[in-house]
C-alpha cells in the first residue's frame, strides 16, 4: 500500500480515538454503576474499540516510513496497548474470571472475531533485530561446543539390547527364509497368470473385429472419458465460485498477491531503516548550524533580557534580586510571565519559612481542637446519612495510567500532523522545520546555562558596586551550608534501600550467560508463533451465560489471555511499567492441549530467553542450599539484564506436593522456599515472567500454588469448531491434500475428548513419505485416522469435571461464586444472576427451575 494509504488510516484511528477520549474523559465525573451487566458492556465495548484502534496503529507504525510521524504513533500505540490491558484488568475484577465473552457486543457493532483479534506487534522483533541476531550466534557457538558430548552422553545413556551369536544367527535366517519363501510365492504366481493367458488365447482364436466398429468404441470411450472430465472441471470451478470447496492451491508462491504484499511490506521496512538513519544524521547538522547562525543573537537577547529584569527588580524593590539556583531553573524562572515582584516575593520565601514555623505552632492547637470537634459531629451525622452513601456505592472505573499520555500523544498529532501539508514531502523523509523547532529549544537551553554563569558574575558586581558597605558573605555561606545538607540528606535516603548481595560481582553477563547455556538452564526455544497455536471462537459465550450455563472457554480465548497477560507487557517497556503488573502465569490443562508450545511461543513473539527450571533439567546441578541460591541468583541476574525473560517450570505442581515418592530423583520441592522469595523482588522495571505449566494442578496444594501464580489460565479440550479447523490445518501442515473423500465433520464428531497433540500423533502416523507419495492415486479416508486414534486414550469428561472443581476452589474462583450468590439472594436469579454469571449460581438457577 501507499504512503497516503497509512496516513488515511493513521487519520482513521487517531479520530475514532478522540471519540473515546471524550468517553474516557468526561466534563462531569460520571456517577458509579450499580448494575454488574451495564458496567461490563460498557467495559467490554472501550475494550473492542480499543483492540480496533489498536489494530490500525500497529500497522501503521509498522509500515509508516516517516521517522517524525512514527514517534508520535509509538507513544501512542503504548499507550494504547496498554490501555486495552487496564481494561482487561477491570473486566477480571468486575467479573472474577480470566475469560469474558463479547459475541453479543460484536453482533451489536457488526464485527466478526477476526476484527477484534489482538495483532501481536512487529516492532518487538525488528527494534531488536541485531541484538537478537548476536544473541542467537552467541547461543549457537556455545551448543555447537557441548553438542558433540551431550549426544555421546544420550547414547551412552541408552541401554543397548544384548543378544547371543546364536539367537542373531537364527533371527538372520527367518528374515532370510521369509524373504525367499514371499520371491518364490510371487514368481509362481506370475507363471500361473501366464498361463491363464496363453489358454485363453487358444479357446478364443484370431480376433474377427471390424475395423469401422473397433475405431467406433475407442472414440466411444475417448469422448466419454473427455466430456466427463470437462464436466468435473466445470463442477469444481462452480464449487470454488459459491465458496463451497477451496480454490486450488498456486503452482509458484512468489507470484501470488500475498507474496508480493509481504515483499513491499519489507521494503518499506528497509526505508524506513534508510530514512531513520538520515534523520540521526540531520538532527546533529541542524542542531550544528543553529548555534552557528542563531546561537549569538539569542545569547545577546537573553542577556538583555536579565538585565532589563535587574533594572525592573531594583525600580521595584529598592535593591537587586537574588539570582535563581541552577536547581530550580536558572533565568528559566525569570522568563516565565509573572511580574518581578511577584518573582522576588517567591524568591524572599525561603527566608521567611521560619516566621511562618512558628505561626504553624500556634494554629496546629487550634486545629486539634476543631479537629476533635468535628469528628464528634461526623458521628452523630453517620446514622443519619449512612443511607445516602450506600446509596452512591457502585462500580467505578479505575483511574488510567495511559489515558493522559494518548491524550499527549493526540493533542500533537492535531497540532502537528492533523493539518500539516505534505504535498512536496513525497518520498516521506524527516521535516526539517520540526526539527529546527526542537534543536532551537535545546541550544536555548544550552546557552541559557553559559549565560547565567555569566549574568551571575555580573550580577555580583553590580551588588559589590551598590551595596559595598553591607557584608553579604555570610549569606552566601549560608546558601552553601544549605546545599550540603540537601546533600547529606539524598545520601541518607539512599542508604535506606537494601541492595541484594552480588554473589557474582567479578563476572561479565557473557559468561554467567555461557554457563546457564552450558548447565541446560537457557534453553533454544524451537521456532513456534502463536498464530500456530489454533483455535476457533466462542460464539456462544455469553448465549450460554445468560442461560446459567458456565461455557467452557474456546482455544481462541486461551490465545488472547497468552497475548494479554504475557506478550503484550513483555514487549514494551513503557507499558510494562505503568500497566498492571503480571509477574506469574499458570497454564493448566489435560496432556495434549499445547502448554509448552505456549511458553515457547511467548518467547519468540518477544524475542525473550527461556530459563527451564523444571525439576527434571536442574537434579543435580547447584547442589546444595548455596548452589541454589547461585543457581536463583544467576537466573536472575542474567534474566534482567537481557530482558524480556522467561522462566518455564514444567509440571509446577510437584513443587507444592504434600508427598514426594522416595523413588523420585528429582527433587520437585527444592524451589519450594527461594522462588517465591525471588519473585517478591521482581518489580515493574524488570520484564521477567515466571509460567508454570501443569496437567494435574489439583496435585499440589492450592494456598502457595496460587501465592506464586498470580494469573490462572485453564486450557480446555477442544470443542467442534476448533477441531473442525485442526484437523483441516494439521493435514494441510503435514503435506496432506484434503478431496471430498476426506470426510473432515464426521472426523470433528467422532474425535471428541482428544487434543490437538493427540491429533497431530495420529497425523503424522498416517501421513508417512509413502502415504504422501500415494495421495494422488488413492486420496486419504477418515477411516484412516481411526486406528492410530483408537491406540491413544482420549480426556474423559470426569478429567475435564476435575479441572472445573479444582479451578472453582481457586481465589478468583471463590469470589466468582461469592458474587453470583449474592446476585441470586439479592435478584432472585434476575439481572443481578445475569450480571454475575457465577458457576454456582448457575447451578443453583438450575435446580430451581427442575423443581
Amino acid at each position: 500500500m501507499s504512503h497516503s494509504t497509512y496516513n488515511k488510516q493513521w487519520q482513521e484511528a487517531q479520530s475514532s480515538l478522540m471519540d473515546l477520549l471524550q468517553q474516557e474523559i468526561p466534563e462531569q465525573p460520571s456517577k458509579p454503576e450499580k448494575d454488574r451487566l451495564a458496567a461490563f458492556q460498557l467495559l467490554a465495548t472501550m475494550y473492542i474499540k480499543y483492540i480496533q484502534i489498536f489494530r490500525k496503529m500497529e500497522q501503521c507504525y509498522d509500515q509508516i516510513v516517516h521517522p517524525q510521524k512514527r514517534r508520535v504513533l509509538r507513544h501512542v500505540l503504548d499507550g494504547t496497548m496498554g490501555r486495552i490491558l487496564e481494561l482487561k484488568h477491570e473486566m477480571v475484577n468486575l467479573e472474577f474470571s480470566e475469560y469474558h465473552y463479547f459475541d453479543d457486543v460484536l453482533s451489536d457493532l457488526k464485527l466478526t472475531p477476526n476484527d477484534v483479534e489482538i495483532p501481536i506487534p512487529k516492532f518487538f522483533i525488528n527494534e531488536r533485530y541485531d541484538v537478537l541476531k548476536e544473541r542467537e550466534k552467541l547461543l549457537g557457538k556455545i551448543l555447537a561446543k557441548i553438542g558433540p558430548q551431550e549426544k555421546e552422553d544420550r547414547l551412552a545413556f541408552k541401554e543397548e539390547l544384548k543378544m547371543s551369536l546364536e539367537d542373531a544367527i537364527k533371527m538372520i535366517q527367518v528374515h532370510e527364509r521369509a524373504r525367499q519363501g514371499r520371491l518364490r510365492a510371487k514368481f509362481m504366481k506370475e507363471i500361473r497368470e501366464q498361463e491363464e493367458r496363453d489358454r485363453l488365447a487358444q479357446t478364443r482364436g484370431a480376433p474377427t473385429l471390424d475395423p469401422d466398429v473397433a475405431a467406433c468404441r475407442i472414440q466411444k470411450v475417448w469422448k466419454g472419458f473427455a466430456q466427463r472430465r470437462r464436466t468435473k472441471k466445470e463442477r469444481d470451478e462452480e464449487m470454488i465460485f459459491i465458496g463451497m470447496a477451496p480454490p486450488p492451491l498456486p503452482t509458484s508462491i512468489k507470484n501470488t498477491p500475498q507474496a508480493l504484499a509481504l515483499k513491499t511490506e519489507a521494503t518499506r521496512r528497509i526505508t524506513q531503516g534508510n530514512h531513520e538513519n538520515e534523520y540521526q544524521q540531520a538532527l546533529g547538522t541542524i542542531k550544528e548550524k543553529i548555534k552557528e547562525t542563531e546561537g549569538p543573537d539569542i545569547k545577546e537577547t537573553m542577556m538583555d533580557q536579565i538585565r532589563q529584569w535587574f533594572i525592573e527588580c531594583r525600580d521595584a524593590q529598592g535593591k537587586f534580586p537574588e539570582y535563581p539556583d541552577e536547581d530550580d531553573g536558572g533565568s528559566a524562572l525569570i522568563f516565565k510571565e509573572k511580574s518581578p515582584e511577584e518573582l522576588e516575593a517567591e524568591l524572599n520565601d525561603k527566608d521567611g519559612d521560619k516566621k511562618k514555623k512558628d505561626k504553624k505552632g500556634k494554629k496546629d492547637k487550634k486545629d486539634k481542637k476543631k479537629d476533635k470537634k468535628g469528628k464528634k459531629d461526623k458521628k452523630g451525622k453517620k446514622g443519619k446519612g449512612g443511607d445516602d452513601e450506600e446509596e452512591e456505592e457502585g462500580w467505578k472505573m479505575a483511574e488510567s495510567s495511559f489515558v493522559p499520555s494518548i491524550n499527549e500523544g493526540t493533542d500533537k498529532y492535531k497540532s502537528v500532523w492533523m493539518t500539516r501539508d505534505e504535498k512536496d514531502n513525497f518520498s516521506q523523509k524527516h521535516d526539517a522545520e520540526l526539527i529546527k523547532e526542537e534543536k532551537r529549544k535545546e541550544v536555548e537551553e544550552e546557552i541559557r546555562i553559559q549565560v547565567d554563569e555569566l549574568m551571575r558574575a555580573e550580577l555580583k558586581n553590580l551588588k559589590a558596586a551598590v551595596d559595598r558597605d553591607k557584608g553579604k558573605k555570610g549569606k552566601g555561606k549560608k546558601s552553601g551550608k544549605k546545599k550540603k545538607k540537601k546533600g547529606k540528606k539524598s545520601g541518607k535516603k539512599g542508604k535506606k534501600k537494601k541492595k541484594e548481595k552480588d554473589l557474582t560481582p567479578d563476572r561479565t553477563i557473557e559468561s554467567l550467560y555461557e554457563e546457564l547455556v552450558k548447565e541446560g538452564i537457557i534453553v533454544r526455544c524451537p521456532q513456534i508463533r502463536l498464530s500456530e497455536f489454533e483455535g476457533e471462537y466462542s460464539y456462544l459465550g455469553t448465549t450460554l451465560r445468560q442461560a446459567n450455563i458456565e461455557p467452557m472457554p474456546s482455544l481462541s480465548d486461551v490465545r488472547r489471555l497468552v497475548t494479554e497477560f504475557g506478550i503484550l507487557p513483555l514487549g514494551s517497556q513503557a507499558v510494562h511499567e505503568q500497566a498492571p503488573l503480571t509477574k506469574s502465569i499458570l497454564l493448566a490443562g489435560p496432556r495434549g492441549t499445547g502448554k509448552k508450545m505456549l511458553v515457547q511461543a511467548v518467547c519468540n513473539e518477544v524475542g525473550a530467553n527461556m530459563f527451564d527450571l523444571t525439576a527434571a533439567n536442574i537434579a543435580g546441578k547447584y547442589p546444595g542450599k548455596d548452589g541454589l541460591k547461585m543457581l536463583i541468583h544467576l537466573v536472575f541476574k542474567v534474566g534482567r539484564e537481557l530482558q524480556p525473560s522467561v522462566i518455564y517450570i514444567g509440571d509446577c505442581e510437584r513443587m507444592f506436593k504434600k508427598k514426594i515418592p522416595k523413588t523420585d530423583p528429582t527433587d520437585p520441592k527444592r524451589l519450594k522456599k527461594e522462588l517465591p522469595k525471588a519473585m517478591k523482588g521482581v518489580k515493574s522495571d524488570d520484564r521477567l515472567l515466571l509460567v508454570g505449566t501443569s496437567r494435574c494442578p489439583f496435585d499440589g496444594e492450592m494456598k502457595p500454588l496460587c501465592s506464586l501464580y498470580q494469573r490462572i489460565i485453564l486450557i480446555p479440550r477442544p470443542d467442534y469448531a476448533s477441531r473442525h479447523l485442526l484437523w483441516r490445518r494439521l493435514v494441510l501442515k503435514n503435506n496432506g491434500v484434503i478431496t471430498n473423500t476426506l470426510d473432515v465433520s464426521s472426523l470433528s464428531k467422532v474425535t471428541d475428548g482428544y487434543t490437538p497433540g493427540h491429533m497431530l500423533t495420529a497425523i503424522t502416523q498416517v501421513l508417512t513419505e509413502r502415504r504422501i507419495q500415494t495421495l494422488s492415486k488413492k486420496p486419504l479416508q477418515s477411516v484412516e485416522f481411526i486406528a492410530p486414534l483408537a491406540r491413544i486414550d482420549p480426556i474423559y469428561k470426569e478429567e475435564e469435571e476435575a479441572f472445573k472443581g479444582w479451578y472453582a476452589k481457586t481465589p478468583l474462583g471463590k469470589k466468582r461464586a461469592k458474587a453470583a450468590q449474592a446476585d441470586d439472594d439479592d435478584g432472585g436469579g434476575g439481572k443481578g444472576g445475569k450480571g454475575g454469571k457465577g458457576k454456582k449460581g448457575k447451578k443453583k438457577g438450575g435446580k430451581k427451575k427442575k423443581k
